[in-house]
């Protein structure tokens, strides 16, 4: 039965990346103070980014290519568009949603790091979101929780490394609250509602197109620093503060970037070799990448032209396609680090 695979395994709990402590709402966030909804930011110095703004490809570091890839094909139905020299890139046959970076030497992260909570596929449609369900239950892929956040319905899960998912659709922004979910908190999902939209199907081997990169959540040492970076040099907007996580988008979107200090106050960066997020990728257009970089620069952040074996870098695709070939114009891509180490690729899209 569907629902099964939606019914958490306690082993294996969102909470159990909290600290032991911690009360929870249902898909795992600490139960704070009633969170801060943002009135509106002063319009006339705060940076912002476009409406348009897309998430491209996330990429992630794991410690056996092969094992990775069967799971993503078994348990989302992702498909290989390539692979090679310890690299695979994965998607619904037309987009790339994720890399896979292979580390043999790659170990799990600790709790006392920066680094990967989760990151979130967004499914075009419920029925989609219900077709993932349908899958993770036929191939008996245990979901660590399912929540409605009002503005959309997730369910959470582990890769085979432990990089920390979440299958997502969004409900039409009409329908979304004003508050965006947030001064209520998330609700169990209605998982037989979910179901029904798809009644008497078969599971199907592979993920319908439209799948996108919906949002990160990120481990950061201090909320108000990730404010200062994300919000107030990259342009984000705040929507909504927990007091131990912030969320912030572009465009009145619930959220692009979620962050927390569940791994606790003060932590740094992973060591080398551990299993989790290599990179995320924002795209923008050619006057919001000069925009953004020169923000950053002028922030004093360094700023890489060319990520090492990043998407944004990789030879025959986008920014660095253009540059390469001397397209007149070509926005120029970057890498840039956050206060925690995690890099953000910036590129063309």
């Amino acid at each position: 039965m569907p629902a099964d695979s939606l019914r958490p395994n306690a082993a294996s709990s969102p909470a159990d990346s909290l600290p032991p402590d911690a009360p929870s709402l249902p898909d795992g966030l600490p139960a704070d103070s009633a969170p801060s909804l943002p009135d509106g930011l002063p319009a006339d110095s705060a940076p912002s980014l476009p409406d348009g703004l897309r998430l491209g490809p996330v990429e992630l570091t794991v410690a056996d290519l092969t094992r990775a890839v069967a799971w993503y094909e078994e348990a989302l139905g992702l498909v290989v568009h390539e692979r090679e020299d310890g690299r695979a890139r994965l998607g619904d046959g037309r987009t790339v949603v994720l890399v896979l970076h292979e580390d043999p030497a790659a170990t799990p992260p600790g709790r006392g790091h920066a680094g990967l909570f989760h990151y979130a596929l967004l499914f075009p449609s419920r029925e989609e979101l219900a077709r993932a369900a349908l899958r993770l239950s036929a191939t008996s892929i245990r979901s660590q929780g399912a929540s409605d956040h009002e503005t959309h319905e997730a369910i959470y899960l582990a890769d085979a490394d432990g990089n920390g998912i979440e299958l997502a659709a969004d409900r039409p922004r009409a329908a979304w609250p004003e508050h965006l979910g947030y001064a209520n908190g998330p609700q169990p999902l209605d998982v037989g509602s979910l179901m029904a939209t798809i009644e008497g199907e078969a599971p199907q081997a592979t993920v319908g197109e439209g799948l996108r990169v919906g949002h990160l959540h990120l481990h950061v040492g201090d909320i108000e620093e990730g404010l200062a970076f994300y919000r107030d040099t990259i342009g984000f907007a705040l929507r909504a503060s927990l007091g131990s996580a912030a969320f912030v988008s572009a465009g009145g979107y619930h959220h692009h970037l979620g962050f927390n200090v569940w791994n606790g106050h003060g932590v740094g960066a992973p060591p080398p070799h551990t299993v989790g997020l290599r990179a995320w990728t924002v795209l923008l257009d050619a006057p919001a990448i000069a925009a953004l970089r020169d923000r950053l620069e002028r922030a004093g952040h360094h700023v890489d032209d060319a990520p090492e074996g990043g998407e944004a870098a990789a030879p025959g695709r986008g920014v660095a396609a253009a540059q390469a070939a001397g397209v007149e114009g070509a926005p120029r891509g970057f890498l840039v680090r956050d206060p925690w180490g995690t890099p953000l690729h910036v590129a063309s899209g």
